[in-house]
């Protein structure tokens, strides 16, 4: 073997080692890298269990997480072996910009699913208006939210409709103040009504009498009446149970106390015009 001979055969050994270098180091960024990836997984999925996170919303996630470090993971690796990423990231880039625009609602959906997921304005089973609908929540879902109406019918709502209108939780204090208003005649004695009433809410076991109390009051006086604020406080659940039963207990303690309702009333003066 001559002296270009030898320094040819060097060439190559340290080109085939350059390469090998190159592969290993590759394969360990790789492997390194897939071990992160997956101990990263982990501490979200730790993560979210203590949040108590929406087992579905927890699984795709972690597939997101997963998939997305994944991919940097293997631009890393193409550029550790020499290979130009620029046109592979344009190209994913393109991609996610198409699927974007062509799955816009349904990621809008999907977002404003975790936003409700992970801040939970409602849960299943409150009673909540939402975009327009009066109902209990059946189900809290990434794209969508069932509940059920006061009249029995199943409603499907976008999530995205959800989050973009006021959102009205009727179950989430303990708590509910019923607001009721009463008018009586002017001829009425107020201290009178002020005892039916009282009595009407003493009448119901329900109504919390303490703490906070009950609050009586002369809201305003009318044309035809004046109109009294009945705002008793009961728990959530006792809301709909008390309602009804009390307007009945106050309108028999009204008559028994010799009170009136009066109905909206105008008086009309007809004059007549003298012949000439």
């Amino acid at each position: 073997m001559n002296w270009f001979q030898s320094i040819e055969w060097d060439n190559h050994v340290d080109t085939v080692l350059t390469v090998m270098g190159t592969v290993v180091a590759a394969l360990l960024i790789f492997m390194i890298g897939r071990w992160v990836i997956r101990q990263l997984v982990k501490a979200a999925d730790r993560g979210m269990r203590i949040r108590n996170v929406d087992e579905v919303l927890s699984s795709f996630l972690k597939n997101i997480i997963s998939i997305s470090l994944t991919v940097l993971l293997i631009i890393m690796v193409l550029q550790q072996l020499g290979v130009q990423t620029s046109s592979l990231l344009a190209m994913v880039g393109a991609a996610g910009l198409a699927i974007g625009l062509a799955l816009k609602d349904s990621l809008g959906n999907f977002a404003s699913g975790v936003m409700l997921v992970m801040l939970k304005p409602f849960r299943a089973g409150d009673f909540v208006d939402i975009a327009g609908e009066s109902g209990t929540v059946h189900e809290v879902r990434i794209f969508n939210t069932i509940m059920t109406t006061i009249d029995n019918r199943e409603v499907t709502i976008p999530n995205a409709l959800i989050t973009s209108d006021p959102i009205t939780n009727y179950s989430i204090n303990p708590i509910r103040r019923l607001d009721l208003f009463v008018g009586v005649s002017y001829d009425d004695n107020l201290k009178d009504t002020r005892a039916a009433l009282e009595k009407a809410i003493a009448a119901h076991s329900d109504i919390l009498l303490d703490e906070p109390a009950p609050v009586i009051m002369v809201y305003e006086l009318g044309d035809s009446s004046v109109n009294f604020a009945v705002r008793p406080y009961v728990k959530t659940e006792d809301y709909w149970t008390v309602r009804g039963p009390l307007m009945e207990t106050i309108k028999a303690e009204l008559e028994a106390a010799g009170c009136s309702i009066p109905f909206p009333q105008r008086d009309v003066h007809l004059f007549q015009d003298k012949a000439d």
